[in-house]
């Protein structure tokens, strides 16, 4: 097996670019055994994503297939998956909640734009210089709204209406605590337990996907009265939908700016983190503004889909590296596969029941708030410790624009007061 090196100059230059070079059959065995693995683990978390986002739940499998394909093909790491992400939950419901969904699309294609640009001109290392304490802070805050979001499924609540804020969604919780269902409570406790055993005792076996599966058939098998994707939201499409260009007004490109910068932001930083991750695992090294740039074409492309937006998935990138993936081309085995799911067995997606998709998510939650390195954030500097708590503080109650802004002006004036080379205090956490 031989491949022509195409060179395209600067640190723009995919990865793969490079890594087909030595390509060979075994490291092809490889890439397919762990991109199908990572597609079992992709699969459950891209639904329930899009389900806590606001959108249709096809809406995350379209971003897993067209974004995690260009996001392995065009970008600077190695072995990163990109799709979905938690940490856009919260900005994407809240845009949809505010614009509907073609003002999503419209601020995702935006962004795109806007991290080509970042791309364009080398801006990949700058992103480093955001505050890591801004990072955690609003990272945990997510963590926090994201479960908060999934305690109707988790409980069965029947609750008439869902707002996105924080504070409003206590009260409403509260409310509607008469309504509780055990059965829905079960299967989400059976699905979570089961998480973290196969997650401890079988980290190769695909245990997410395992645990839903098992969550669901005991809805189906026991005809338990539990919601699940098909009686809320109709059967999942077995195809993708037509590109078509997001409908765009001079007012309402100038309305959704803020939406896509935080977008853009967001997924600059997830992007590069992740592969920062992936580069202590493998010893190896990404190209930040390849990755930019990727991340630009993938989330236009997303957006002429009608998908969410898409970044590198700092959990779905520590599966593919475990699972044994060497090149990008494990991340392009990933993305087929899961259209090949979609393709041929979306009906069966009908069967998963919302509780065991609730636990899932919630899982998700509780790993992003990493607690384990908690105890660090305490033993820091006063000023992080204070710059930390109050992005989290201003993502939860406030709006995560705002704690954006405020938590890196903040940041960057503390850095400033400590008169010393304002040089990147980053380090890659283990997400």
């Amino acid at each position: 097996m031989s491949f022509t090196w195409i060179y395209i100059p600067g640190m723009r230059q995919p990865k793969i670019l490079t890594t087909i070079q030595t390509y060979n059959w075994s490291i092809f065995l490889s890439d397919l055994l762990a991109g199908a693995t990572v597609a079992m683990v992709a699969l459950p978390l891209s639904l329930a994503i899009a389900i806590a986002s606001g959108a249709d739940p096809v809406k995350g499998l379209v971003t897993a297939i067209v974004g995690g394909f260009l996001i392995s093909l065009l970008g600077g790491s190695r072995v990163q998956i990109g799709g979905p992400t938690g940490a856009f939950i919260v900005v994407v419901f809240g845009v949809i909640a505010k614009y509907g969904y073609d003002g999503l699309v419209l601020a995702t294609f935006m962004a795109g734009i806007i991290l080509l640009v970042a791309g364009y001109f080398r801006a990949g290392k700058l992103i480093a210089f955001v505050p890591e304490a801004v990072v955690n802070g609003f990272t945990i805050g997510i963590g926090i709204i994201i479960a908060t979001s999934q305690l109707k499924d988790f409980l069965g609540l029947a609750v008439g209406r869902d707002p996105a804020g924080f504070l409003e969604k206590i009260p409403v919780l509260w409310e509607a605590r008469e309504t509780f269902s055990l059965p829905a409570f079960s299967i989400a406790v059976v699905t979570l337990i089961l998480i973290v055993l196969l997650r401890r005792t079988a980290p190769r076996i695909p245990g997410l996907i395992v645990a839903v599966g098992v969550g669901s058939a005991l809805v189906a098998l026991l005809s338990l009265p539990v919601d699940t994707l098909g009686s809320r939201f109709g059967e999942i499409p077995g195809r993708l939908p037509l590109p078509q260009l997001p409908v765009y007004s001079t007012s309402r490109v100038i309305e959704l700016l803020p939406s896509a910068l935080v977008i853009a932001f967001l997924a600059g930083v997830e992007s590069l983190l992740s592969a920062m991750v992936a580069d202590k695992m493998i010893e190896g090294k990404h190209r930040p503004n390849a990755e930019l740039t990727a991340q630009g074409i993938a989330n236009v492309a997303s957006s002429l889909f009608t998908g969410l937006p898409a970044t590198g998935a700092i959990a779905r990138t520590a599966t593919n590296i475990r699972a044994g993936g060497k090149t990008p081309v494990a991340g392009l085995v990933h993305a087929v596969v899961i259209l090949l799911v979609m393709l041929l067995a979306a009906p069966l997606a009908s069967y998963l029941a919302m509780p065991a998709l609730a636990a899932l998510l919630i899982i998700t939650a509780w790993n992003m708030t990493e607690p384990h390195k908690w105890g660090e954030y305490a033993r820091g500097r006063k000023s992080d410790i204070l710059l930390l708590f109050l992005t989290l503080v201003l993502t939860v109650l406030v709006d995560l624009t705002v704690a954006i802004g405020v938590g890196v002006s903040v940041g960057l004036a503390l850095r400033l007061s400590r008169r010393k080379t304002v040089e990147s205090d980053w380090s890659a956490p283990d997400r």
